[in-house]
């Protein structure tokens, strides 16, 4: 283990980084606010568009950059998912394996969900400047869109649930190198921890979070994985 100290604490701090980086990308993507009531070209999409509409503000700029820091921010989260692995060593090995491989693609799936949250923002801010005429046109694209959204989306919090609990369940054999008590810490667990949390902090903080939740979450739990391997 000794001889793994220096490259678990470099993995642990690119992934710590890769979190943050994540989390300012969904903060540039979603940390909106908009009300049908001012874009009325909008509103007859309400049920289509279930709270996104708020995409409508946001410069094309910021978007891009949004979906970019998360996808390029996604190997650095990869590298912290090799320290878990690494951390996991000495319980059952195939479990230990499953966990980090199903850590790792929900990974890389999620890169595409999340890169893909631009072009819904396009579609929106399109929807509002487009004619009368052209709108279904728009609307048609963004229901694909959402079909997507749900083909990929739905597997990859599927993934991270299993990977998850495998990874309370190992540490809390006591065959690992992370202690007894980081069973409670884990992706799933950090993120409900952060919407109880969410719902007494300031309101402001609440705006400039939206949607950032999940990569919070990992940034809790990258944190803890680095701190309890740091030395050793």
């Amino acid at each position: 283990m000794e001889q793994l100290i220096t490259p678990l604490r470099i993995t642990g701090l690119l992934a710590l980084a890769g979190a943050f980086l994540y989390a300012i990308g969904d903060v540039l993507l979603l940390a909106g606010k908009a009300s049908l009531d001012d874009y009325p070209k909008l509103k007859p999409f309400a049920k289509l568009l279930s709270m996104s509409e708020r995409m409508v503000v946001l410069p094309p700029s910021r978007m891009i950059w949004g979906a970019l820091l998360g996808v390029f921010a996604t190997p650095l989260v990869l590298a912290g998912f090799w320290q878990v692995y690494k951390g996991l060593n000495g319980a059952n090995e195939s479990l230990t394996l499953a966990t980090g491989l199903l850590f790792a693609v929900a990974s890389v799936i999620g890169a595409f969900v999340h890169g893909t949250f631009y072009y819904m923002g396009e579609y929106i801010q399109a929807l509002n400047k487009v004619e009368d005429g052209s709108q279904p046109v728009i609307a048609d694209m963004i229901t694909r869109h959402r079909k997507v959204l749900i083909v990929t989306y739905a597997p990859v919090i599927i993934l991270i649930m299993i990977a998850s609990l495998l990874f309370s369940i190992l540490v809390a054999s006591g065959q690992t190198a992370f202690p007894v008590w980081m069973a409670w810490i884990n992706p799933v667990t950090m993120t409900i921890a952060w919407l109880i949390l969410k719902r007494i902090l300031p309101q402001f903080v609440r705006d400039w979070t939206e949607g950032a939740g999940f990569n919070i979450a990992y940034l809790v739990f990258f944190a803890c994985t680095t701190i309890t391997l740091w030395n050793g």
